[in-house]
């Protein structure tokens, strides 16, 4: 029995090690159906599930060199890895818990070298992602530039209606008086 819960604490200590970040999840309730569902919706994003006891995760981390004695790990717990964005899987976590009658919910994280309370976590997850962010940052540099644009836009359009204008009135003034007209 021990051999298999080496094999174990080795299996959770490269999944630590293979992915940056990971948040801590605390699952009750949670059925075989909205598990897989689950499951999808992260792989989707990069990352991965891993349902584990606490004692194994806490050896793991500890192994890596996580200290998770901050983080209170109630309940039935898993980890959701990420490989790439870890607000997106933080999101994730936080709207399939909120969209499933809480069957999921934050129990902590390590995210990019440090460990985060529950609270900050979900803070987080109602940041807006990085691609979000660098299209807001690329919307304030168009902005300007656009404005600019139609500006520029309208002065020339206004010169040009201008002339039309001019070139009309001197046309009716060459060809003389309408023949409706009174003299």
């Amino acid at each position: 029995m021990i051999e298999e819960k080496q094999l174990l604490l080795d299996e959770v200590k490269e999944q630590i090690n293979a992915f940056p970040s990971f948040v801590i999840m605390r699952y009750l309730g949670l059925k075989a159906n909205k598990a897989g569902e689950f499951r999808r919706q992260v792989a989707a994003l990069g990352g991965d599930v891993g349902v584990m006891r606490k004692r194994i995760l806490r050896k793991a981390a500890k192994a890596v060199g996580i200290d998770l004695d901050a983080i209170e790990l109630d309940g039935h717990i898993g980890l959701v890895y990420s490989k790439n964005d870890p607000a997106e899987i933080a999101k994730c976590v936080y709207k399939f818990g909120q969209e499933n009658e809480k069957t999921i919910a934050i129990a902590g994280g390590f995210i990019e070298g440090r460990v985060y309370q529950a609270e900050d976590v979900v803070m987080l997850s109602q940041l807006p992602g990085k691609d979000e962010m660098r299209s807001q940052l690329l919307g304030l540099f168009e902005a300007p530039m656009a404005e600019t644009l139609a500006v520029v836009d309208a002065l020339l359009t206004s010169v040009i209606h201008c002339m039309e204008n001019k070139c009309k009135g001197e046309a009716v003034d060459q060809e003389g008086p309408s023949e409706n007209s009174e003299e």
